[in-house]
């Protein structure tokens, strides 16, 4: 269930095409507000996710986590065909 009867309308949201928020510069509309403040990065050029090895930044937590592998050497996806990583 839903602790909040906001969360749950936030949910019902993903269910719907409704988009209640739009940003200013551009006009994408988007279903949840955190969906607009990463979005509004791209737009002010921020980048608050820095890479500890090299200093690197990203507008996204999930851009740094792909980056970082570039350090790590980790390849996670594997052909399933013959196995190449």
């Amino acid at each position: 269930g839903f602790g909040q009867r906001s969360g749950l309308a936030h949910h019902r949201r993903t269910h719907t095409t409704e988009r209640p928020y739009q940003c200013p510069q551009c006009g994408k509309r988007f279903g949840q507000s955190p969906e607009l403040v990463k979005h509004q990065r791209l737009h002010t050029g921020e980048r608050p996710f820095a890479c500890a090895e090299c200093g690197k930044s990203f507008c996204r937590r999930t851009d740094l986590v792909v980056h970082q592998r570039v350090h790590t050497g980790e390849r996670p996806y594997q052909c399933p065909q013959c196995g190449k990583r």
